[in-house]
């Protein structure tokens, strides 16, 4: 069995994952998967850090641990690009912007078509983009060939254009019900092709301190966001509430976990309509990260930390010193933060946003609050931090959660199980050089 991850294009082929989280589903799944076969990922090389692991690595391909990293060059997009006005002439009857058409990165879907064709691949597990499908049907006509949504772009843009790159998929899976859902309201005619599959935790990294536990409401609680600095993250409403957290608790500190990176207004606003989305298009015009910056008080700057960008694996002691972790999201497709935290035995505060709901059981692992609210956010978090009893009992049942629910091995098993029902069907090599390690 050969078994491919296309990975987004900005995803680089090399190990360890970074903080994209489609690079890190493949790295953790596809480490799982080896047992079964040769698992192939396939990501960008326009990076600093995959050029000096090719580099050290002497070609543009490399087996390490189960996977063979495969290194698709963008030079082609770069020479095949074209002006975005002529591509929106093109499209003025659709809904399709320039990311959603299939001129958006052809070249690299192109390359990973005659790639995997020449590897004679059994399943093509492609993350977010639908223009890849046919490209990469067109060439591999007797593969399996998975959509894998981690993001709402298929439920926004153009119908007849999404319904007929839809048309050449077997799968197409969902990262939360929420984001399933709406692919089989929108596209009823595949509705049966439709599966839900969550992202996950690697519970035997992300693991609780109880020394950070306490029994008594602390003086300096500690609140963590973990993820990008990026108008729909949330982060002016996370400020803001968190102001009125110090009129309570003074000496309070939230730590801002993540690099600045702001998705651009193509991907979100001009295609999203709901009001709390809509509401961020003036973030747009400035700098974001100073404008947050801007409404801490000048006497509590210095207890707003601001870390830049962390690997996924260096944010275990943020997660077990935090007190609680926040996620106030405008828009989510699932809600990684949540699930580390979790796996960690934190209680979490999140929005009633897109997957966040499915994954926080209100009440039970945490507190679900209204979208755009930094009152609720406030009010929450005072209730957790002055009752650390409860709070405790909430992140001793999230860590259960996610061992039931949200380890790799169960993702991976489910997607073992999903694969089966399309007609292949895995089984152990024996004959394989390396057993896949284990992700329970």
């Amino acid at each position: 069995m050969k078994l491919s991850f296309v990975n987004q294009p900005w995803t680089i082929a090399a190990p360890p994952p970074g903080i994209d989280s489609t690079g890190i589903w493949s790295y953790q799944v596809g480490n799982y998967l080896a047992k079964y076969g040769d698992v192939i990922y396939y990501g960008s090389e326009n990076n600093l850090d995959s050029k000096q692991f090719f580099k050290r690595s002497l070609g543009l391909a490399r087996q390490i641990e189960y996977i063979e990293y495969q290194c698709i060059s963008l030079k082609l997009d770069y020479w095949l690009k074209i002006p975005r006005k002529i591509v929106s002439v093109i499209n003025f009857k659709s809904m399709l912007p320039y990311f959603g058409s299939a001129w958006f990165n052809f070249g690299y879907g192109w390359q990973i078509a005659k790639d995997a064709a020449r590897r004679n691949c059994d399943i093509i597990h492609i993350h977010n983009f639908s223009q890849f499908v046919p490209i990469i049907r067109d060439r591999n006509p007797e593969a399996k060939i998975v959509l894998h949504l981690h993001c709402e772009w298929v439920n926004r843009l153009d119908r007849k254009a999404i319904a007929s790159r839809l048309a050449h998929a077997d799968l197409v899976i969902g990262c939360s019900d929420y984001i399933t859902n709406k692919i089989k309201t929108r596209f009823p005619e595949y509705a049966g092709i439709c599966k839900t599959i969550n992202n996950g935790v690697d519970a035997n990294h992300f693991v609780p301190d109880p020394q950070y536990r306490p029994q008594q409401p602390k003086t300096a609680p500690k609140l963590l966001f973990v993820g990008r600095i990026s108008p729909e993250k949330g982060l002016h409403d996370l400020i803001d509430a968190f102001i009125k957290i110090t009129e309570e608790y003074p000496q309070a500190i939230l730590t801002i976990a993540g690099p600045h990176l702001v998705i651009v207004r193509e991907l979100l606003c001009d295609i999203q309509p709901e009001p709390e989305v809509q509401a961020l298009k003036d973030f747009y015009s400035i700098d974001y990260l100073e404008h947050i910056k801007s409404k801490i008080p000048a006497h509590l700057t210095s207890q707003v930390i601001f870390t830049g960008s962390l690997r996924q694996p260096e944010l275990l002691p943020y997660y077990q010193q935090a007190d609680i972790v926040i996620n106030p999201s405008l828009s989510e497709a699932f809600g990684m933060s949540l699930v580390e935290a979790m796996a960690t035995e934190t209680p979490v505060i999140a929005t009633k946003i897109g997957g966040m709901p499915e994954i926080v059981d209100d009440q039970v692992t945490g507190l679900l609050v209204e979208p755009a609210n930094p009152q609720e956010l406030a009010d929450a978090a005072v209730q957790l931090i002055s009752n650390p009893e409860r709070a405790r009992k909430m992140g001793t049942a999230g860590r259960k959660k996610v061992k039931q629910h949200y380890t790799w091995a169960k993702i991976a098993e489910s997607l073992v199980n999903t694969y089966a029902a399309i007609g292949v069907e895995l089984e152990f090599n024996d004959t394989q050089k390396a057993v896949a390690r284990s992700l329970s």
